[in-house]
Parts: C-alpha cells; structure tokens; sequence
C-alpha cells in the first residue's frame, strides 16, 4: 500500500478556492494566510486571520478553508486558527490581487 504524499502546494491549491464574498480575490492572494504546518500525523494546522475582526465572513471563512483542506487525500484534520497579530493591511496582498483590486 502507498503511503499519500501531502504537500504544501496541495493545501494552497484548495485555499485559493475560498473567497471574502466582499472581495474578489482568493483568501491567499488578499494575504489572509500566514502559515501552514503539516506534522507527522497528517493533520494540517492554518494560521489565518481576516481583513477586519469585524468581517461579515469571519464566521464562514474559516470553516470553508478546514473543509476544503479536510478533503484533500491522505489528511486526517485540518484546524484553523485565527490570530490577530499581525493585523492584515493591504501591503499584504500579492502583486495579482493588487491588480485585480485596482491598487496598482
């Protein structure tokens, strides 16, 4: 039986299919996600935070991204974390969602 090879780039594959429903760029490109840590038991841990503690998607957001990470083949669990340090600002966000927001 072969063992299921998890890598990074699978996790960001199905992160960019999360959107803010406010903004029209994936959850990765606007900067919302700061680190993503897979251990030995399969179970991928997503720090993230959000444009705003106040964001109307603060509840949803997260709950897609596990979801989404949790059907990925050979991951036993993911966890969201939310944090808050550091806070999001707009210099975050790459080069193409610049662009396609209209800041460059």
């Amino acid at each position: 039986m072969s063992e299921t090879t998890i890598n990074r780039e699978d996790i960001v594959k199905v992160i960019k299919t999360v959107y803010d429903p406010e903004i029209p760029s994936d959850i990765y490109e606007l900067g919302l996600i700061y680190d993503i840590q897979i251990n030995e038991q399969k179970e991928v841990t997503v720090q993230m935070t959000l444009t705003s503690p106040n964001c109307p998607a603060a509840e949803s957001i997260p709950v897609e991204v596990k979801q989404k990470i949790e059907r990925i083949e050979g991951i036993n669990q993911a966890h969201v974390e939310i944090v808050w340090e550091p806070p999001w600002n707009p210099q975050m966000m790459s080069d193409e969602a610049k662009i396609q927001l209209g800041f460059m």
